[in-house]
C-alpha cells in the first residue's frame, strides 16, 4: 500500500497542482496537520530536480506562515484549540514543562524543533502559549525549517536519479525508518519532559 501511495505521490508530484498541495502540506505542519511536507517536496523534487530549489523556498515560507498560526493558537486560541490538540496528540501532560523550556530557550527549542522531523505544531503552539518573541520564532522558523528544506532540496538536485533509483531499490526499509523517526518524534516530545 505505501508503494501505490508513493506512485501516486511521484505521478501528483509532477501535476500542475503540486506546488499547491505543498504550500497547503507546509503551511498545515506547523500548526496542526500530523504529516510533514517532505512527503510532497521530496517525490516533487525527484520527479522535476531543476526545481527542488523552488519547492524548498515554498516550504519555507508556508511553513513559516504556519508556525505564526501555531503561535497564535497558543496565544489566542489555547483553551478552546490548544488543548483539544495537544491532547489529541498525546502531550498536554507534559505541555506545562515543555512550554517553560520553550520560554528559557525558545530560540534553541525552536530551531531543533523546525530542523528534526518531529512535530514542529507543538513548539509553536508552546511559543504562543508562552509568549516567546515573533521575531526569534520567526528567524529560528526561517533557519530551522528553511535548513532542512533546502538540504533535502541539494540533495535531491544534485542525485535526483541515483536518489529515486535508491528509494525505488530500498523503499521499504526507506518507509519504515521514515516513519520510525516520525513516531519516535512524537515519542520524545511525550516523554522528554
Amino acid at each position: 500500500m505505501l508503494r501505490r501511495l508513493y506512485d501516486w505521490t511521484l505521478a501528483k508530484a509532477a501535476g500542475p497542482g503540486a506546488e499547491r498541495w505543498l504550500i497547503t502540506i507546509s503551511f498545515a505542519d506547523s500548526s496542526f496537520f500530523p504529516v510533514p511536507p517532505d512527503v510532497m517536496q521530496i517525490p516533487m523534487s525527484i520527479a522535476r530536480p531543476e526545481r527542488a530549489i523552488r519547492y524548498a523556498a515554498v516550504s519555507t515560507v508556508a511553513s513559516v506562515a504556519g508556525a505564526l498560526l501555531g503561535y497564535l493558537i497558543g496565544s489566542l486560541l489555547y483553551q478552546a484549540i490548544g488543548v483539544p490538540l495537544l491532547d489529541f496528540y498525546g502531550y498536554q501532560d507534559k505541555f506545562v514543562a515543555f512550554a517553560a523550556s520553550i520560554k528559557a530557550n525558545g530560540f534553541l527549542w525552536m530551531l531543533a524543533f523546525a530542523f528534526l522531523p518531529i512535530p514542529y505544531k507543538v513548539a509553536t503552539i508552546a511559543a504562543g502559549s508562552v509568549g516567546l518573541s515573533i521575531p526569534v520564532l520567526i528567524a529560528a522558523s526561517i533557519l530551522g525549517r528553511g535548513g532542512r528544506f533546502f538540504l533535502v532540496a541539494l540533495v535531491l538536485r544534485r542525485f535526483g536519479a541515483k536518489a529515486q533509483e535508491l528509494i525505488d531499490r530500498y523503499f521499504n526499509a526507506l518507509a519504515l525508518t521514515a516513519t520510525a523517526l516520525f513516531v519516535g518524534g512524537f515519542v520524545v516530545v511525550k516523554y522528554a519532559f
